[in-house]
């Protein structure tokens, strides 16, 4: 059984989706819901389905230690940063080489790195005057969105589009793909 601990800073769509697509599944099971945002609704959502949360504060985290016990205790094998705005610590990454991916809002290697998040990365597209943008799973290393990239897919940029009409073409391809590729990842297909 891989036991997958979501790390997840806002609502937590993606990290529902995730959820609902591995549940019921015999080797595959989301054990805990990190995050580090009080009344974040990812919270609610980890409640929902009955799934433990650990509510994580900033110095700690980037302590040597982490909390590398507590993802030792949940059995945690494998690392989803679902939404998660926090640079992972080397020492979390370390101990997980090739087991944290992220997913990012745009066709990485443009539009990422430190600050490039939501709407920002939306707006940034489209002042680019971009022709399609889209979505990216990388695996996370100690920088921000510098990680290999895994999987990509594409939609287009329409005249007239505004980032919150690009940010609901992202969310459809987040929905659709991530869920599908931590399965073929783990799984090895």
């Amino acid at each position: 059984m891989v036991n997958i601990a979501i790390f997840a800073s806002g609502a937590g769509s993606n990290a529902e989706k995730i959820i609902q697509y591995f549940k019921g599944n015999k080797a595959i099971n989301i054990g805990l819901i990190v995050c580090n945002k009080p009344g974040a609704g990812v919270l609610d959502i980890a409640a929902n389905h009955g799934i433990d949360t650990l509510l994580i504060e900033k110095l700690r985290f980037s302590s040597p230690e982490s909390y590398l016990a507590e993802l030792k205790s949940h059995h945690i094998n494998f690392i989803v940063l679902a939404g998660f705005l926090w640079k992972m610590p080397a020492s979390i990454v370390e101990v997980y080489p090739q087991r944290i991916i992220n997913i990012h809002p745009a066709l990485l290697p443009n539009y990422g790195g430190k600050g490039m998040y939501g709407m920002r990365v939306h707006q940034a597209v489209l002042a680019a005057g971009e022709k399609e943008s889209g979505i990216t799973i990388h695996y996370v290393n100690e920088h921000y969105d510098e990680g290999n990239i895994i999987f990509q897919a594409k939609c287009t940029i329409e005249a007239g589009d505004t980032p919150e009409i690009l940010a609901q073409k992202v969310h459809v391809l987040e929905h659709k793909y991530f869920p599908e590729v931590i399965g073929q990842l783990i799984m090895g297909n």
